[in-house]
Order: structure tokens, then C-alpha cells, then sequence
């Protein structure tokens, strides 16, 4: 079975290929160049019967992720499998199964049949939470549970993976030498750090980089590059530790692309807005256009709350410059396990950001659908304006609430809508001419 990847640089034109010409609007040619070249990823495991193929990358409308999953302290899968739908009814093109929680293997395997959008993990999630049940402390962990975990995973049908293999004895040095407010925020950066530093090795993931390679290609993974460092607060933004992973993310993109191994690179956390464009170009040069993936980035570190507001201000930025997959940030990051409402208000704020920067960067379909709006807004249709709402279910309730059902106009001008009276006169205007 040959990669996406493979079958683009053979000159052949997927059915995966087709479908995403078709969600996009271009041509199955565009895609299948894209995907040739590394700056298309169409992230569709060959054991994931259910999706319905996208595609992330240069040329596309920007794309949009849900994280989902259990935690120690919420281990019940089925609350994430109403979320996984919650997040597709919100318009998600993809969800992260992230669980810690008991019945990984379960959880991961009834999401991934359930999802018709692409689904990711990260696999040192499950093999330290393994590690810990076998051995009793993450640093036990080891190269062998973790590459048991990854090729598990895979087969499950996981569309893409999130490996932490940027971090190596140098970033690490960086880190140390140069010192952080927040040091290491991420997750399975953490757990890597702290291996490494107990164990005195170097990163498995990033030594035995060719091993995970082999598994991506035997079922098309999409191998998204981690960023273990990123910055969790802005002070620690664009520092030398997270600059020095991305220069090795540039040189494993490269080892990937060789093998026929579809690629993404994540990216920042938590960026000063002045600074989104840079670390955008730095990714896009380093990587050699690989398609971005960015969690945010947040622009401020002071509104727990309301962090999807942050997100989405940094977000819509990042894509704007380049980045082309948003992952999502709900109102409850900073501060607690995400329920539905939190995941709904997630997806949509993103989708807003990442609708904006399509507008941004000339995307056709992007635009249009703002000129239809505002051509049934001038007509005071107000069946077309829910229809064409990004979040119509709200945009209807909030309708039906605040105005009587015959109002021609909304019930904030009323008798005094400036559309309603121009429309007026300028229709009299142009019969009298």
C-alpha cells in the first residue's frame, strides 16, 4: 500500500485527492502537486473507514481541531464521544483523542469509528500513563512500550500522530542555559524532559526517528511533528529552546518527505501578538512549507475564561501569515476539563479565525460566502442570513428570542433600520430615473 505521498509523486490522482478538489474548489491536479511537494497533507489512515478525507495546507481553507478525551479524573469515554459529535455539529475538521483516563485503547477505537472527520493522538500520552501502571513512575518508560504504543495506535486507524521527536541533548541544553518563566507546558514535552533528564539518554523518538517512519508508511500516518517546547507563557515566546526543536523539526520534515511520509509541524502556544508573523515565516522557511499546525496562539496570558477569545485573535493572525490548522482553545483551558458547551464555543470561535484569514489570504470560497451574506442582508432576508450563518443554531436562537416573528427588520433600529430606509429611497431614486 503506497502513501498519499507516494501515490501524488507516482503522478497518481487519489479518490482522497478528488474528494478534498472537490471540498476546496480547485482542481484534483492542485491537489495532488500539493501533496507531492510536502505542503499538502491529506491525513487518511488506511484503517479509518468512516472519514470523509480533508485536506491541510498551502492553497486550502484553513482547518480547524477539537481536542477530546478522558482524564484520570474524568476516565468515562462516552461524555467524549458526545463531545467528538458536538465538535462535528460545530464544524470540525478533525478531533485529537487526548484520554489519560482508563480504557485508552477502548475510548481511542470507539472515536476513531465514530468520527467522520480525521482523528489524532499522541501516543507518549498512553504509553506514560502504561509505564507508570508497570513500572511506577514515568521515567521507567520504556523505548520499547512507547514504539508498541505507536504502532497500536496506527493500526487503530489514527490519521495523524503527534510525536515529540524535536527535543534532543541540544534543545534540552538550550532550555537549561537560557532558563523559562513556565519551563516545559506541554504534556508530552514534559514527560520526554523528564526522561531524559532522569535517564541521562537521549530521545528515543528522535534516535530511532526511521522506526516511527516505517509504521507511518505501513498505514499512512501523517506524522505531526510536536513541539515540545512550546512557550506557555509570552515571556518564554520565540526563546532560543523553541527555536532550536523547530531547526530539528525542519531537518526530520525533510528525513519524512524522503520516505514518502506525509508531515505536519506544530507550533506556539502562547506568542505577543507582534511576534505571530515571525515565528509563522520561521516554520514556513525551516520546514520548507509544511503545512502548520498552531494551538492559538493565545496573545495574552491574563484572560482565563475566555481563552478562546485570545485563541481566536491570535489565530486568525497565524493563518493570515501562513499557519494552516487551528487547534481549537475553549473558554475552559487554563482551568479545567472541557464539557460540550465549552467544546461547541471552541470549534466555532476558531472557525471565525480561521474563516477571517481565508478572507485574508483571497481564498475564493471564503469570500463569496461573505458577499452572500451581505446580499441577503441588504434584501432583509432573513432566512438566507440564518442559513448562511457560521454557527446558524445560534444565530437563529438569537433571532426567535429578541425579535416577533413578522419583524422585517431586527428589533435594535426597528422602524429606523438604515437598510430598510435606504433601500427606500434609493428604489425611488432609480424609478424616477
Amino acid at each position: 500500500m503506497k502513501t498519499q505521498m507516494q501515490q501524488a509523486r507516482a503522478g497518481i490522482i487519489t479518490k482522497e485527492m478528488h474528494i478534498v478538489a472537490e471540498q476546496e474548489q480547485v482542481t484534483p491536479e492542485f491537489i495532488r502537486d500539493g501533496v507531492a511537494q510536502g505542503t499538502i497533507a491529506i491525513c487518511a489512515n488506511i484503517n479509518h473507514k468512516s472519514l470523509i478525507p480533508r485536506g491541510v495546507g498551502q492553497g486550502l481553507t484553513t482547518k480547524v481541531n477539537a481536542n477530546i478525551g478522558t482524564s484520570s479524573s474524568y476516565p468515562d469515554p462516552k461524555p467524549e464521544l458526545a463531545k467528538l459529535q458536538a465538535a462535528i455539529d460545530a464544524g470540525a475538521d478533525s478531533v485529537m483523542d487526548l484520554s489519560t483516563g482508563d480504557n485508552i485503547d477502548a475510548s481511542r477505537r470507539a472515536i476513531i469509528e465514530a468520527s467522520t472527520v480525521m482523528v489524532g493522538t499522541v501516543p507518549i500520552y498512553q504509553a506514560t500513563v502504561e509505564a507508570i501502571k508497570a513500572h511506577g513512575a514515568v521515567v521507567d518508560m520504556t523505548k520499547e512500550g512507547l514504539f508498541a504504543v505507536i504502532e497500536e495506535q496506527a493500526r487503530d486507524g489514527a490519521d495523524f500522530m503527534t510525536i515529540h521527536c524535536g527535543i534532543n541533548r541540544n534543545v534540552l541544553h538550550a532550555l537549561i542555559s537560557e532558563g523559562r518563566v513556565m519551563d516545559v507546558v506541554s504534556r508530552g514535552g514534559s514527560f520526554i524532559t523528564g526522561w531524559m533528564l532522569h535517564n541521562n539518554k537521549e530521545n528515543p523518538l528522535y534516535e530511532y526517528f526511521d522506526d516511527i517512519l516505517d509504521i507511518c508508511l505501513k498505514y499512512d500516518v501523517t506524522i505531526s511533528l510536536g513541539d515540545g517546547l512550546r512557550p506557555g507563557c509570552l515571556a518564554d515566546a520565540t526563546d532560543r529552546a523553541q527555536i532550536q526543536e523547530l531547526l530539528n523539526l525542519g531537518e526530520l520534515t525533510q528525513r519524512a518527505w524522503d520516505k514518502g511520509v506525509q508531515v505536519m509541524v506544530e507550533g506556539p502556544g502562547h506568542v505577543p501578538y507582534n511576534q505571530i508573523a515571525t515565528n509563522i515565516k520561521l516554520q514556513k522557511s525551516l520546514c520548507k512549507g509544511a503545512p502548520f499546525y498552531v494551538l492559538g496562539p493565545l496573545v495574552t496570558d491574563v484572560a482565563p475564561g475566555y481563552d478562546h477569545i485570545t485563541a481566536a485573535i491570535g489565530g486568525t493572525l497565524a493563518a493570515a501569515s501562513g499557519a494552516d490548522f487551528l487547534c481549537y482553545v475553549t473558554p475552559a483551558e487554563h482551568l479545567g476539563l472541557p464539557d460540550i458547551d465549552d467544546v461547541r464555543e471552541g470549534v466555532i470561535a476558531t472557525r471565525i479565525a480561521g474563516h477571517a484569514a481565508d478572507i485574508a489570504k483571497g481564498i475564493p470560497s471564503a469570500i463569496a460566502w461573505d458577499l452572500k451574506m451581505a446580499e441577503a442582508r441588504k434584501k432583509l432576508d432573513w432566512p438566507a442570513q440564518l442559513d448562511l450563518a457560521l454557527d446558524p443554531v445560534k444565530a437563529k436562537k438569537f433571532r426567535s428570542a429578541k425579535n416577533k416573528s413578522d419583524d422585517e427588520a431586527c428589533s435594535m433600529c426597528g422602524d429606523y433600520c438604515a437598510v430598510k430606509i435606504v433601500n427606500e429611497y434609493l428604489t425611488n431614486a432609480k424609478n424616477k430615473h
